[in-house]
């Protein structure tokens, strides 16, 4: 009896243990003196970049503007040597929550996550860190745990939370690292990332609260005589819309009309009337709020024949016309075959004497001039390495990111920058990684400007970063050369000049690769990435939003046309 119940005594305590042990850790209002001296209270606490300063005595910018992980012996290292010696893990079951936030415009998010079970004993903390995706500014968090404080592998399910993350942009990609502290001499997996995306406007606030993301919900279309009657819902009044467009294409042309509802009036929708459109015509047509980008709802209509009861003096009449009908039909199946058969003699005597077209059939449809193709996201995007040179300046390195940025969200296709990678670049080296990654890569993209084609008698005066970056050259050049001498596929290497740069640019050593000039040639890049042929006798394939006139429609190919400009005004003033 006496062991049953020691049995469950035994039970209530480990289930109590553990209980406590998955307990949730927010930060505390406490100061790095406090930390270091083991005071009650402190036992996981925020810690600020005016509180290093005075503290400790020295300028911490560096940390909490870019970032970079705070090496042991910058804070342990002078009181307890020994622990800079030991290895600590990077945490795990990283976590992105949404949060309430007042301002419906942005996007509020908390991180948490568990500390690894190996070397647990010897963590003092952790730095958070957010970033998004296209852009420069990190933002950073440091919390430290109690000096006196050690852990254990059973306190490897605690869960730990950041403060929130504020200011957000919607829709909007970032990457949260979450680092332990401290960092050992030996950079190795003491980091967890994680990529989300924000909520968009309409799932944070709702279609209705939203102005740019809204259109009509509800479309009604009845045939009235000869013309289409189209009821639609109007936007909410707090949006201010006041007026809409819609617009129909068929039969070679395409309608436009100015709506502009009564809005003395107290109503929900509007009615109007689609004019002048031909029978037994398939039309597409849509309408949209009348503001810049706005979302466009499509419907599809066509005008039926009014058809009566003939009346018993026209029946011979009609009799007669359904023989005329039918005489013509056979005339036209005859001329049909005629011509199917004359079509297969042609396209054996083209097979002959011309070689078989690499286009890939399955995107063209011979019957339509144009062919329009959505960019989805596949399950294994091609994988693209983008190399340049930063002796250029700020702007052209600005351009090479809004690049990166519009490639990755428009073009189906992952992409690597360093830029992105500033952890693994540190540990590895900024030669280590592109090496690694250009045989990772599917596909290396070289943005060829006047700094990347520096002369060997000019090396002197670039600075280490650029010596680097002749290196990477010298070494895919290599690349090329030996992939030709062996009768290789080069398609691998890509070079690209920006609008304000020249084709004298481009290193000799590259001249084999394929080359385009960009933004002009985004559909072109597009067709390389994807293997997709833009073209064939007789039909042309248009990619969404990637022409040369419809990048700049999104925000990220407008960010893209504005960073050019900035850089063409740079570098002619230089």
């Amino acid at each position: 009896m006496w062991q049953d119940r020691l049995s469950l005594l035994l039970s209530i305590i480990v289930l109590v243990i553990g209980e406590g042990l998955q307990t949730s850790f927010r930060p505390q209002n406490c100061t790095l003196q406090c930390v270091c001296q083991g005071s009650p209270g402190c036992e996981y606490c925020r810690i600020s970049k005016d509180d290093v300063e005075t503290t400790l005595g020295f300028t911490s910018a560096g940390l909490f503007a870019g970032c970079m992980p705070w090496l042991c012996h910058s804070f342990l290292g002078l009181q307890s040597p020994e622990v800079c010696q030991h290895y600590v893990h990077a945490p795990k079951n990283v976590t992105v929550e949404f949060v309430a936030s007042p301002n419906p415009k942005y996007e509020t998010v908390v991180v948490s996550w568990r500390p690894s079970q190996y070397g647990i004993s010897f963590l003092r903390g952790f730095l958070v860190s957010l970033q998004p995706l296209g852009g420069t500014r990190t933002t950073c968090q440091l919390f430290l745990l109690q000096n006196n404080m050690s852990l254990s592998a059973v306190h490897a399910q605690r869960v730990y939370y950041s403060d929130p993350f504020t200011d957000l942009s919607l829709g909007t990609q970032y990457a949260v690292t979450v680092m332990a502290l401290p960092v050992p001499e030996i950079w190795d997996k003491f980091y967890h990332s994680k990529l989300f995306f924000t909520r968009s406007c309409p799932e944070k606030n709702g279609l209705e609260h939203c102005k740019t993301d809204w259109y009509p919900r509800y479309i009604e279309v009845h045939q009235d005589n000869k013309d289409i009657v189209v009821t639609f819902n109007l936007a909410p009044k707090k949006l201010g819309i006041y007026r809409y467009f819609s617009s129909c294409y068929g039969g070679g042309s395409r309608s436009f009309e100015l709506i502009q509802p009564d809005l003395s009036i107290n109503s929900t929708h509007h009615t109007y009337r689609l004019l002048n459109l031909h029978t037994e015509i398939n039309y597409t047509c849509e309408i949209a709020a009348d503001i810049v980008d706005a979302v466009r709802k499509h419907f599809f209509v066509q005008v039926q024949h009014n058809v009566k009861e003939p009346s018993p003096l026209h029946k011979a009449s009609v009799s007669l016309a359904i023989l005329f009908s039918v005489g013509i039909l056979l005339a036209a199946f005859l001329a049909v075959i005629f011509t199917i058969h004359w079509q297969k003699k042609q396209k054996k005597k083209a097979a002959k004497s011309e070689k078989t077209s690499d286009i890939t059939e399955e995107y063209y449809d011979e019957y339509t001039e144009h062919q329009f193709i959505p960019v989805a996201k596949r399950t294994s995007p091609p994988r693209l390495l983008i190399c340049y040179s930063s002796s250029d300046g700020s702007a052209h390195v600005r351009v090479v990111l809004q690049l990166a940025t519009f490639v990755q969200m428009h073009m189906a296709t992952e992409v690597h920058l360093d830029l992105w990678d500033a952890l693994s670049l540190t540990e590895e080296g900024d030669f280590g990684w592109y090496c690694r990654k250009i045989k990772e890569s599917d596909f290396v993209l070289i943005i060829c400007s006047k700094g990347l084609n520096q002369r060997q008698h000019n090396q002197r005066e670039v600075d280490e970063r650029a010596n680097t970056s002749l290196a990477i050259i010298a070494m895919i050049g290599e690349e090329i050369f030996r992939a030709r001498s062996l009768g290789q596929d080069l398609s691998k290497y890509i070079t690209a000049i920006f609008e304000y740069s020249e084709k004298s640019d481009i290193p000799t050593m590259l001249s084999l690769a394929s080359h385009y000039t960009l933004p002009k040639d985004l559909a072109l890049l597009f067709s390389h990435l994807h293997g997709v042929a833009l073209q064939k006798p007789g039909a042309y394939l248009q990619i969404e939003n990637i022409s040369e006139n419809g990048y700049s429609k999104l925000p990220a190919g407008a960010a893209l046309l504005l960073a050019i400009q900035d850089a063409r005004i740079f570098i002619s003033g230089l």
